[in-house]
């Protein structure tokens, strides 16, 4: 409609029912601006929580206005007036303000700006209940009612995530086994090296009592001056020969202490490395590979949606009554006249604006259906496309900070590697130089034998036993070395029990959560329509029908327990339960519903989905039009139990329709 703005302000009413929205909008006015949209002009609207219902006669811009509401929170059911190049619509609530703008382009109406949602496909599937709704249309076209409920679930996603976790858990059970088998030899082993240890302990007591009765005999011997002064030159050497063995020994000693530091410290890291998922290069490579296609594909689609839509508004407006300048230019000329079938037919005929023939309007709205069934099928494989780049890309982004992680933690071990290489060629080093000095005491003893005497005897003796417990010393150190690594790498190995242990008992969590996550949407699923079909039979009182209920039966190629791919499962069934006059009750068919019980079947399916998925958390607006195939003291029943869900509930009645409801509903007769 054309003119000048028109502000409509409701006042809001106060209201008792619960509200399952967790946006805090608890009374907050929800302001509507629409400029060259639909029908629509140019508008503002203000909208309180609550039930507001748009009343009027058909061509009054209720559905344009529903399908701004829809734009303003990211949806793409919308089009641009066909007299304006681009519209706009923006919707403030509470402190936050989105805004889009719709523009026709050569190929079509391309929207920018945000909306409330970043993506709206959940929200147009169980919120934004319009008339070729797909959800609330499920019942009626006989189409799969669980690949419904179930699209907004990455199905195969979680097949692939619970193969992925039953190998990671045959890999740590396996680690785990090993681990064990290491636990049952770590305590021959610490046997072991305690022995060691007694042996070295006895060992340095004897050397230590043997270089005290050295000590105490080099101050009593007597001899030539000559003799003597060479004897004292070769003792003091062979003396200070031993002290410096002695040091070395120790030197060794602090140097594997050092490495037995490093290998604890390289074994963690090691632990946090081969923690970390595998991160193959060409698994990235085909992930990136699948972005770009996936990304190509989802433009494609989105031109080619924007076009169909394009299309599909303009026959719209035309068969709603707009663009008059065209289909009387078209009537105008004598070519537009038809043949003598048309001009003999009395009945209702509208021009057609490709051909310039008379035709019956059903026939245009039949082919515009089939063309909204097929627009449809491409934003569902558009939502498919987004939904499979989430996943994707949040693998590549995972793998690459796996891959980043990895290459620290090479980096770091390759730097202990190579300190504990240099401290083991220092061990080396110090392991020759200990066995160069034992040659030197052997020459030094060589020596002072030629220049004993038999005064010197014991004190050679002495000598040669405590040369003779130094090498055993030697040898129990070296012993005792290899020992306490081969136990360090195993108490390495074992710290790794518990983090896997607990890694483990995360991966059996999250496989029970896979699971059991589809059937748990399933059952709810289930559950909802059934709870809330009882409720509306009972409350709107449909005559002879005992109940309508939706049944879940597992499938033998149900993907929950499967390892391929496929997404089909369980199947959902339709009852139909029926009673006679005389009490007996049967199973119907769905095909026998009277259109007003497919349409509240229909909503009621449509809220089911609603309610799994949580949409109110997100979606503070619930939109409901078409509703004529419904009398009218049933829909006020409809709304008022429909009004309990949504923060805002926006309805779309006939004036007839509209005075069944409540009179404390806000009503907008004007747009």
């Amino acid at each position: 409609m054309g003119g000048a703005t028109r502000v409509i302000v409701l006042m809001p009413v106060t209201r008792t029912h619960r509200n399952m929205g967790s946006l805090s909008v608890s009374g907050e006015v929800a302001t509507v601006t629409v400029e060259k949209i639909g029908g629509i002009d140019e508008t503002t609207v203000e909208v309180p929580p609550g039930v507001t219902v748009l009343r009027g006669r058909n061509a009054t811009n209720r559905t344009s206005f529903l399908q701004s509401v829809m734009a303003a929170h990211g949806s793409e059911w919308a089009s641009v007036k066909g007299d304006s190049d681009q519209g706009r619509v923006e919707l403030s609530l509470g402190e936050e303000t989105y805004t889009r703008t719709l523009t026709r382009t050569d190929d079509g109406v391309a929207g920018s700006g945000l909306g409330l949602l970043t993506d709206s496909t959940v929200a147009d599937l169980f919120a934004f209940l319009l008339e070729d709704n797909e959800a609330r249309r499920a019942v009626e076209r006989g189409v799969d009612l669980r690949e419904i409920i179930m699209r907004p679930v990455d199905v195969a996603s979680i097949h692939r995530q619970i193969r992925a976790a039953e190998q990671r858990k045959e890999e740590i059970d396996a680690e785990l086994d090993r681990i064990a088998s290491l636990k049952r030899d770590l305590p021959d082993l610490e046997r072991q090296q305690a022995d060691l240890r007694d042996e070295i302990a006895e060992t340095r007591d004897e050397l230590q009592r043997v270089e005290d009765r050295i000590d105490e005999r080099d101050a009593d011997f007597q001899t030539t001056q000559k003799n003597r002064d060479e004897l004292e030159t070769a003792l003091d050497e062979l003396q200070a020969t031993r002290s410096e063995l002695k040091r070395v020994r120790d030197d060794i000693q602090s140097e594997q202490e050092s490495i037995a530091a490093l290998r604890d410290e390289r074994g963690n890291l090691a632990v946090e490395r081969s923690g970390l998922p595998e991160s193959p290069t060409e698994r990235l490579e085909a992930l990136e590979s699948d972005i770009d296609r996936l990304r190509e594909r989802k433009r494609e689609l989105s031109e080619y949606t924007t076009r169909l839509q394009n299309v599909i508004g303009f026959n719209e407006e035309l068969l709603s009554g707009e663009h008059r300048e065209i289909t009387d230019a078209i009537d105008a000329k004598p070519e537009s006249v038809g043949d003598i079938t048309d001009q003999l037919y009395k009945g209702s005929k509208t021009t057609c604006w490709t051909c310039g023939s008379q035709v019956k309007p059903e026939r245009i709205e039949s082919t515009l259906q089939s063309m909204r069934d097929h627009l449809q099928e491409m934003v569902s494989e558009i939502g498919s496309i987004e939904d499979e780049l989430d996943e994707l890309t949040g693998q590549r982004d995972k793998i690459a900070e796996t891959r980043t992680r990895a290459q620290e933690l090479t980096a770091t071990i390759e730097d202990v590697d190579a300190e504990i290489e240099r401290r083991q060629t220092t061990v080396t080093d110090l392991r020759e130089r200990r066995n160069n000095l034992s040659a030197r005491v052997e020459e030094l003893e060589e020596r002072v034998t030629t220049l004993r005497t038999e005064e010197f005897d014991e004190v050679l003796d002495l000598h040669t036993k405590a040369n003779e417990l130094e090498l055993e010393l030697d040898r129990l150190e070296s012993e005792r070395d290899e020992v306490s690594e081969e136990i360090a790498d195993i108490e390495s190995e074992i710290r790794r029990n518990n983090e896997l242990a607990a890694q483990r008992e995360e991966v059996v969590d999250e496989l029970i959560d896979l699971r059991s996550r589809i059937d748990r949407l399933e059952a709810e699923a289930t559950d909802q329509f059934n709870e809330k079909m009882d409720d509306l039979l009972d409350i709107l009182g449909y005559g002879n029908i005992e109940r309508i209920w939706l049944e879940r039966t597992d499938t033998p190629d149900d993907p929950v327990h499967n390892s391929d791919d496929s997404v089909t499962g369980s199947t959902f069934t339709l009852h139909v339960v029926r009673s006679t006059d005389s009490g007996t009750v049967y199973e119907d068919t769905v095909g026998h519903l009277s259109e007003s019980e497919r349409e509240v079947t229909g909503l009621v399916f449509a809220l089911a989905g609603y309610l799994v998925h949580d949409v109110y958390e997100e979606v503070p607006f619930m939109l409901l039009d078409s509703l004529e195939a419904i009398d009218s003291e049933r829909i006020a029943s409809l709304v008022e139990y429909f009004a309990e869900f949504p923060s805002y509930l926006v309805v779309a009645l006939l004036p007839e329709d509209a005075q069944a409801l409540s009179d404390s509903y806000n009503r907008i007769t004007d747009i």
